[in-house]
């Protein structure tokens, strides 16, 4: 959430009009931020408990996926009148916002929101380049140096678990009219 909200108040400072859309949940533990940024929720189904609320995280993802699609898409119509949705900038841990967006023809950018080192991992493993559990003391993967095997996020080099919803954000990237990074370049050189 932090580096979204981060970027969306990078924009706003900017001068565009931006609307951060967030869970009904997690708006109500927000602070208000005084400016130009509008946080306007939508449901993910469990609004008052969130993902606690689900006791399972498959069954909270269908669920988000079913309200959060139809909450979102009320959301872009509601701003439709007087300043419409131009491009719709969305966690790439929720692909299916991008089906919203191009239902509404609207330009949907997907925001990796982990650093690129991270996502180059996550990417390696989601398309069987790199195998789990990790079977050897070190991993070699393009763009990286060698990494030890506790260099590793824990459920890349243990059994997945619930955590293989992390490889979600690689199902329909590619569609995607823009992709965007959270990168410090200087310090991820070579992704």
């Amino acid at each position: 959430m932090n580096p979204l909200f981060q970027f969306s108040k990078r924009l706003a400072s900017k001068g565009l009009k931006v609307t951060l859309a967030t869970t009904t949940f997690i708006a109500k533990t927000m602070k208000s931020h005084p400016g130009s940024l509008i946080v306007d929720p939508i449901s993910n189904g469990f609004d008052e408990g969130g993902i606690a609320a689900a006791g399972d995280m498959n069954i909270y993802l269908e669920r988000f996926e079913a309200v959060g699609s139809r909450t979102l898409a009320e959301l872009i119509e509601k701003h439709s009148h007087g300043c419409p949705v131009k491009c719709l900038i969305y966690d790439s841990h929720i692909p299916w916002a991008l089906d919203v967006a191009k239902k509404l023809g609207t330009v949907g950018a997907s925001f990796f929101t982990q650093s690129c080192a991270v996502d180059l991992i996550y990417y390696n493993a989601s398309r069987g380049l790199l195998s789990t559990p990790v079977q050897g003391p070190t991993v070699t993967i393009p763009g990286l140096p060698l990494l030890e095997v506790n260099d590793l996020p824990s459920f890349v080099y243990c059994a997945l678990g619930p955590y293989a919803t992390f490889f979600r954000q690689f199902s329909d990237f590619e569609k995607a009219d823009w992709l965007l990074f959270n990168s410090f370049n200087k310090l991820e050189v070579g992704c």
